[in-house]
């Protein structure tokens, strides 16, 4: 099984106002080739489900180290779908994360575009959340939990009206006790339901979680998928019906996604951030 990266779709022309931002010249440029090595990976078929971080040891991503299937995707036993993928970012921190998971939500949704503009149509948050990001009293890395980010995107089957529930650590099911660097530097995570605008009926629930990491000269995300999962009542478990198996097809296309963005958000992330941050506006 094979995927290679997309040819460039034609992409909607920008409005002048969006034209006008400062910014739109992320839009403009072209994608970034996407990681050869996690491409490579992910082209060589699913993975053992065995070897996949079942949720309930969500801790294990505290553990130093690695595990032995940091880029890779299946069918769990129970239906479910999984996805892992470590995006290297160099020359990137921590605080340039945080920054960009907040000020590309507080603005217009441009902002989410230029992330990745063949597969990034646009985002909103509520006024409530909207004051919370912009507030310069929040720290930056609360101002990424607890909030709802509404986005469309296509992650290669078609847009889909995406929910973005953001939450803190504690409440995804990190043991706080153990937070602390080296193993960890922040979270980015939380829940989600997708509805597709087309094809598929129904909404797909997912548990999201993007584990930061420093490194030498950069930092990484080892981000874990859990499709069919959500959080509640403070507990994430699978809500899929038992008869109910989603096709492969489902965490294949959204593991090659995530290294297209990020991919392409890495190339340019320090830039951006050193022409519109630190603050959020």
């Amino acid at each position: 099984m094979t995927h290679d990266a997309p040819s460039k779709p034609e992409l909607r022309a920008l409005r002048p106002d969006e034209q006008a931002l400062s910014y739109s010249k992320y839009y403009n440029r072209p994608v970034a080739p996407p990681n050869p090595k996690l491409m490579g990976i992910l082209s060589q078929g699913p993975m053992d489900p065995a070897k996949a971080l079942a949720f309930e040891r969500l801790n294990d991503l505290l553990d130093p180290g690695y595990h032995e299937v940091e880029t890779g995707y299946c069918i769990l036993p129970n239906g479910a779908g999984y996805v892992a993928v470590n995006n290297v970012f160099p020359g990137c921190t921590v605080e340039m994360m945080q920054w960009w998971f907040a000020w590309h939500a507080a603005g217009p949704g441009l902002r989410y575009a230029i992330w990745f503009p063949p597969g990034h149509a646009s985002i909103a948050v509520n006024d409530t959340d909207r004051a919370k990001l912009l507030d310069p009293n929040v720290p930056l890395a609360e101002k990424s939990q607890n909030v709802d980010h509404f986005v469309v995107e296509d992650v290669g089957g078609g847009q889909e009206d995406i929910v973005i529930s953001f939450l803190d650590p504690a409440t995804i099911g990190f043991d706080m006790s153990r937070f602390h660097k080296p193993n960890v530097a922040a979270v980015f995570g939380g829940f989600g339901i997708s509805e597709a605008r087309q094809g598929r009926v129904g909404k797909s629930p997912a548990i999201m979680v993007h584990f930061c990491r420093e490194i030498e000269g950069g930092v990484e995300f080892r981000t874990r998928f859990w499709m069919g999962y959500r959080i509640n009542q403070g507990k994430g478990m699978c809500v899929l019906p038992p008869w109910v198996r989603l096709p492969i097809e489902a965490p294949m296309g959204l593991a090659f996604h995530n290294v297209l963005e990020y991919s392409n958000l890495g190339s340019f992330l320090p830039q951006i951030y050193a022409e519109e941050g630190p603050g959020i506006n």
